[in-house]
């Protein structure tokens, strides 16, 4: 699927979610002090306890507000109060609602960067979504020796200087948007597959070492949240219709 250069509009009342569509909130985590409160008190005692680890309250801050707004999105599918949502972790970290909440029907994938996250969202498909910021200073070559396979690393390489950084974070958030929908973490090392990421080619998983006939079973989508960042969405199958909607805190 080509690039998608999103718009980011607010969801209808009405917000239905079909089994051929993917729904991605854009969530600010720069947010004020009482919507940081109200989100706080709709966690769970883990949830809090993550938040409380947290040496410096930027950091704290962005998880609770992450963390809430996953809450108050999913609530709105599932019409069940956001402080009662309870999530299963698979062996890799990885959460889900719980089976009584619609766990196994309603899918769900989280990423933040900056001061921004995105949650994906689909009906009985796998589904990741990564963001991050393009860094220009960032050491793009090392990185991709070290962690991209033989194939990426060449085309980063071919590229001209200054496409080196958005091209490295577009081939990053491909391969974490996969990874994240498979659900295994980095058991699945990143040089084992893999991903388009030259200027115009379309998103694509182009090959998967271990299983080759399993690139075929998934798609890629690219997202454009802000000019300086990249993300994309990983999705079993072939590619739905998308909706990118902005979440905001209502009272």
């Amino acid at each position: 699927m080509i690039a998608v250069v999103t718009s980011w509009n607010s969801p209808p009342q009405d917000l239905t979610l079909d089994l051929g569509e993917i729904h991605v909130w854009r969530v600010s985590l720069a947010q004020t002090e009482s919507c940081l409160q109200s989100l706080q008190q709709t966690l769970s005692a883990d949830e809090r306890t993550k938040a409380a680890r947290f040496v410096f309250p930027k950091g704290r801050s962005q998880f609770i507000v992450s963390r809430g707004a996953l809450r108050a999105i999913l609530s709105r599918y599932l019409n069940i109060n956001s402080h009662i949502l309870r999530f299963d972790y698979n062996p890799y970290g990885k959460p889900s609602l719980i089976f009584a909440q619609g766990g196994d029907t309603l899918r769900f994938n989280l990423s933040h960067s900056g001061n921004m996250a995105l949650i994906a969202i689909a009906k009985n498909r796998d589904i990741g979504v990564d963001i991050e910021g393009i860094n220009p200073n960032f050491p793009c070559l090392e990185i991709a020796e070290k962690f991209f396979s033989p194939l990426e690393h060449s085309v980063l390489l071919s590229l001209p200087e200054h496409l080196q950084p958005r091209a490295f974070f577009t081939c990053w958030t491909r391969k974490e948007a996969y990874i994240k929908a498979v659900g295994k973490g980095l058991s699945l090392p990143l040089n084992q597959f893999d991903v388009s990421l030259a200027p115009g080619e379309p998103p694509a998983l182009l090959n998967i070492e271990e299983n080759p006939e399993e690139a075929s079973r998934w798609s890629l989508m690219e997202l454009i949240p802000s000019s300086d960042m990249v993300a994309a969405v990983a999705i079993a199958g072939d590619c739905p219709k998308l909706h990118c909607w902005q979440w905001t805190w209502e009272f």
